[in-house]
């Protein structure tokens, strides 16, 4: 049941990416043709699309915690056996853990402290501005539950450390088997993982029955 449950959230949130990034193609797009074909234009386009950027942005931070495409320089840390980039890879996790409590932390006192006691509205689209801003608070503590995961993954072993993004791997998996670990794309194995203990499960209940 969590297996599946985690599934389709990892669908939802890439659903949800993928509206904000269409809808603020399509505003913006809407907003060039009014301006430059009709001399005219939508007066709460650009604060709109600022906050569909906002919320693809932080929001894509945590997601790209879990399908490792932030980069780095690990060079280094490759060189020490896996005992040593487990260790680099949980100062890594702390370290961001700590950063992220900080942003949510400072969020929660702007938002919350700040433009929801004082009722603030948004200047163009007079909506109350903690809607649009409340994704500085989801996002900062998706961040958090992705780190706490990496790390969890580190300290049991299935990961040696930070899984970064890597191009050239990418590049070598869509032209290799990818039968072979080696070029395995790990952009999606959260997601593998997780179909798999779902067959596993229907499985079950078929021989149950």
């Amino acid at each position: 049941m969590t297996a599946r449950f985690i599934l389709y959230f990892h669908k939802a949130e890439e659903a949800l990416l993928a509206l904000l990034l269409a809808a603020m193609v399509l505003v913006t797009f809407i907003q060039v043709v009014l301006r430059y074909v009709f001399n005219s234009g939508l007066l709460w386009g650009l604060e709109l699309t600022t906050f569909l950027f906002a919320w693809l942005v932080i929001l894509g931070i945590s997601y790209g915690i879990r399908v490792h495409s932030h980069i780095g320089v690990d060079a280094l840390v490759k060189l020490f056996p896996p005992a040593g980039q487990r260790t680099f890879g949980l100062v890594a996790v702390l370290a961001g853990i700590a950063y992220a409590g900080l942003l949510l932390y400072g969020a929660w006192d702007h938002v919350i402290g700040i433009v929801y006691e004082y009722e603030i509205e948004a200047e163009d689209l007079k909506i109350p501005l903690w809607i649009p801003q409340s994704v500085l608070l989801i996002g900062f503590a998706m961040m958090i539950w992705r780190l706490s995961v990496l790390g969890f993954r580190i300290l049991t072993g299935r990961d040696v450390g930070l899984t970064l993004g890597d191009e050239g791997r990418d590049a070598m998996a869509a032209y290799a088997d990818h039968d072979d670990p080696e070029a395995e794309d790990l952009r999606h194995h959260d997601d593998i993982v997780e179909e798999r203990l779902i067959a596993k499960e229907d499985k079950a209940k078929g021989e149950d029955k």
